[in-house]
């Protein structure tokens, strides 16, 4: 295989990982973004349908957003959020956002969501503190 071949197969296989990992500690939903930069809107329309049927089947009591390593998200992502969240809501499942830069934590503030989730330092706290504040 050339150069020109390699390079092919090793692009197509990081286009195909999925753009966010879903996963679980007890009761909490993890959502880990696996790029710097989301704003491909067929990967972010997967990631919804994913992250739907995680929330549909398991129900988790909480939902963390991991943004570490995420530089920029399209508006999109901020409706994946709110989607997560209004599924959530009726269950009294809750939606935390963690590990945001100063720049993606100034998108939230200008469009005032920082009013509707909790949002901390990094995952171990966002963990923590979920796992606390339940009883």
């Amino acid at each position: 295989m050339g150069e020109f071949g390699l390079w092919w197969q090793v692009r197509s296989t990081m286009e195909t990982q999925d753009a966010l990992a879903i996963s679980t500690e007890g009761d909490i939903a993890i959502a880990c973004f696996a790029r710097a930069c989301i704003c491909d809107s067929d990967e972010i329309a997967r990631a919804s349908a994913s992250l739907r049927r995680h929330i549909e089947t398991r129900r988790p009591a909480a939902l963390v957003f991991d943004f570490a390593g995420v530089k920029f998200f399209s508006s999109q992502v901020l409706g994946l959020l709110l989607e997560a969240r209004a599924r959530l809501q009726p269950h009294g499942g809750r939606v935390a956002v963690a590990a945001l830069s100063p720049q993606l934590e100034r998108v939230f503030r200008i469009t005032n969501l920082d009013q509707l989730f909790a949002f901390y330092p990094d995952r171990p706290t966002a963990l923590q503190q979920l796992s606390g504040s339940r009883g």
